[in-house]
C-alpha cells in the first residue's frame, strides 16, 4: 500500500537530462526568476558526485571561478528547473565521488578524456 503512495507523489523524470557519470563535463542550464522576468542561466563544471535514490536523485557539478575560487553547485535531477544538461566529455576517473578534486588545482586538476 505504501509502495504505491510513494510512486504515485513521485516526480515525473526529466527527459532532458541525459545519463552521467562522476568525471563527466557537462553543461547545465538552469531557470533563474528574477521578479518577474525568468533567464536561463549556464553553471558548466565536472560531475564530482551523483546520488541515485529515485525522487532525491541528484548531481553535484563543481567548476573553478575567477581567483581559483571552486563552486559547487548540487541539482537535483527531477527538478522542472533544469532546461537542459549536455555532457560536454565524458573522463577517464575510477572513483565514484571525486571529492579529491577539491584539493587540486592547475595541472594536477585535468582529467585525461574517455574516447569510446
Amino acid at each position: 500500500m505504501s509502495d504505491q503512495i510513494m510512486k504515485a507523489v513521485e516526480a515525473a523524470a526529466n527527459p532532458k537530462i541525459p545519463a552521467l557519470q562522476p568525471g563527466d563535463s557537462v553543461s547545465v542550464h538552469v531557470k533563474i526568476k528574477e521578479g518577474e522576468r525568468e533567464r536561463i542561466q549556464e553553471f558548466k563544471g565536472t560531475v564530482i558526485r551523483l546520488r541515485k535514490g529515485g525522487n532525491e536523485s541528484s548531481f553535484t557539478v563543481r567548476r573553478v571561478a575567477s581567483n581559483g575560487i571552486g563552486v559547487e553547485r548540487t541539482f537535483l535531477m527531477r527538478s522542472p528547473r533544469l532546461d537542459k544538461v549536455v555532457v560536454e566529455r565524458h573522463n577517464i576517473v575510477r572513483r565514484a565521488q571525486l571529492y579529491f578534486m577539491r584539493e587540486r588545482t592547475g595541472k594536477s586538476a585535468r582529467l585525461k578524456q574517455k574516447f569510446d
